[in-house]
């Protein structure tokens, strides 16, 4: 993934669930920290697993229950839990794999998979998809989430929840201001300008200290664009005819008041007032916004998805993974437990406890799910049309790593919320600040 994501007042770079957000890696690329699948992870006779605090305390006691309770088949360990941190949780994982008492299967960040895999220390995971093709769940994925872990020597990882960038909208504002909800760029443009009237900004976003939801807008219009950073073959391509005109539209809407000026220092606490507040009437954010900001009257929904100037449409989307790394007592135990686990996920839907969406269609059905008519239509409208930061390609790699947490990105936001630029000049300081920290 992606990422670490969504926004907590937590380090832009920690995408965790923790504020209801969602979870990616940010941190820079794994420092060389030899290679080798020796040793045993921390201790023989069990199956280490290492989880993210992806909501509030009851999901890691529910998912340690799941893991805890998995009975393996004769021949096969046992697996233990344990909960990582996400502060400095980059440092924690890779210092644990070097000395060798790291997990034999985790989540993590985003784009953690392939950057541990550039080291040697990941195991492919092709095996497990084979059994879940036996077992009925490969066909149960929603289109699309697994392909972009297939790398050129396997499955790096097994997408298990999504941590989707979605429009979201107060419909008592569109209502207040007399215009309606937009579709496209253009009335997304003439829109803001009506809701600027009753003070109230028709693109809420933020780029704060710990609120990267500034940086995916940046990226999500690229997209919506039929843009993107990189080309479908994973080359640097900042330059591109869609993201410059995605930039100039982003700077139309500074230009107007479309995008509050005070955008530029918002944290995710500041956004969220914004919606409380009925100060947003349209914007990028996660799942989950009315319940994030108190919203219990249904005023905030999701919006479809709106066409480029070009007829695209696209969503953002940090598909977050499972992991097996090569350092296990036992590979073959390491793969029956990932396939086991996978097939108890739905539990943590159940219960209530995920503010992701989840990766199988089965699981979008249930009714703990799809009583909530945003989840339903975020599935249907948004999830096939989403794009992952490799966008214009589709297969992810460690480089995304550097783009979603580095300062270029940041940087470039900043100076487009402030307005003080031009479109090509921002992209070319961006261009620049990511050639000179990406893995040639």
């Amino acid at each position: 993934m992606t990422i670490k994501s969504s926004v907590t007042s937590t380090a832009f770079s920690r995408r965790g669930f923790l504020g209801f957000a969602a979870a990616a890696a940010s941190a820079p690329l794994l420092a060389a920290c030899g290679g080798g699948s020796a040793s045993q992870s921390g201790g023989s006779g069990v199956i280490k697993f290492w989880d993210m605090p992806w909501a509030t305390p009851a999901y890691n006691d529910a998912a340690k229950k799941i893991a805890e309770g998995y009975a393996p088949a004769s021949g096969n360990l046992k697996a233990s839990y344990q909960t990582i941190q996400w502060n400095n949780f980059y440092q924690t994982f890779s210092s644990a794999i070097a000395s060798k008492t790291g997990p034999a299967v985790s989540t993590g960040g985003g784009f953690q998979a392939f950057q541990f895999e550039q080291q040697g220390q990941i195991a492919y995971a092709d095996k497990v998809v084979e059994e879940l093709k036996k077992n009925g769940q490969f066909d149960d994925f929603l289109p699309g989430v697994l392909e972009p872990f297939k790398s050129d020597k396997g499955y790096v990882a097994v997408p298990w929840q999504l941590d989707m960038r979605v429009f979201w909208y107060r419909k008592s504002l569109f209502e207040k201001a007399g215009v309606d909800v937009p579709t496209d760029w253009a009335s997304l443009l003439e829109a803001g300008k009506k809701l600027k009237t009753i003070g109230a900004f028709g693109f809420a976003t933020g780029s704060g200290a710990g609120n990267n939801i500034g940086n995916h807008s940046m990226i999500m219009m690229m997209v919506n664009n039929g843009g993107g950073v990189f080309t479908p073959s994973g080359e640097l391509d900042v330059m591109n005819d869609r993201n410059v005109e995605a930039i100039e539209f982003l700077l139309e809407m500074v230009s107007n008041g479309i995008i509050d000026p005070a955008a530029v220092s918002y944290t995710t606490d500041n956004l969220n007032a914004q919606w409380k507040d009925s100060k947003a009437a349209f914007g990028p954010y996660v799942l989950g916004v009315p319940a994030r900001v108190g919203d219990t009257s249904g005023d905030i929904v999701v919006a479809s998805p709106i066409a480029g100037p070009h007829g695209d449409k696209a969503g953002l989307v940090f598909p977050n993974n499972i992991m097996m790394y090569t350092n296990t007592p036992s590979q073959a135990s390491s793969e029956a437990f990932l396939v086991a686990y996978m097939g108890q996920l739905k539990q943590l839907w159940q219960q209530k406890l995920m503010n992701a969406l989840p990766v199988f269609k089965s699981i979008t059905e249930l009714p703990e799910f799809s009583s909530d008519p945003n989840n339903v239509k975020i599935v249907k409208e948004w999830q096939p049309i989403a794009k992952t930061f490799a966008a214009q390609g589709n297969s992810l790699n460690a480089n995304l790593a550097v783009l979603d947490g580095g300062q270029a990105l940041n940087q470039f936001t900043q100076t487009v919320l402030t307005g003080k630029t031009d479109a090509k000049s921002a992209l070319q300081a961006f261009q620049s600040g990511l050639q000179s920290v990406l893995k040639k």
